[in-house]
């Protein structure tokens, strides 16, 4: 009977661990890069929107966009980071499985 419970509770900060924890870091996190913004940073809605940030109320901001200046409020959660995101990092990923692919074409030729 001890070994049960013993087992049970194992897996129950198991979970916490590998779960929970990781995820409250995480929204942790992304609360605080949402409190620290200020106007002129540049940020990346997660819809892709990119723009600089123009004023900062207290649950949302206001987000210039492009070179005719378009003026659009979002709410704080709806920042995705700071900075502009890129898709490159994904391009290098394909290029890899194509390489490995080509690889194995040539040793298959020989």
């Amino acid at each position: 009977m001890p070994v049960e419970i013993i087992m049970i509770v194992a897996m129950v900060a198991v979970m916490y661990f590998l779960l929970i924890r990781p995820e409250n870091k995480k929204k942790k996190a992304a609360e605080e890069m949402r409190s620290s913004l200020k106007v002129g940073d540049e940020i990346t809605t997660i819809g892709g929107i990119v723009g600089t940030i123009c004023a900062v109320k207290e649950k949302t901001i206001v987000l210039e966009t492009g070179a005719d200046r378009v003026r659009i409020e979002f709410t704080k959660w709806a920042i995705s980071s700071k900075g502009t995101q890129s898709t490159e990092e994904a391009v290098p990923e394909k290029t890899e499985k194509a390489d490995k692919k080509d690889k194995k074409d040539k040793k298959e030729d020989k």
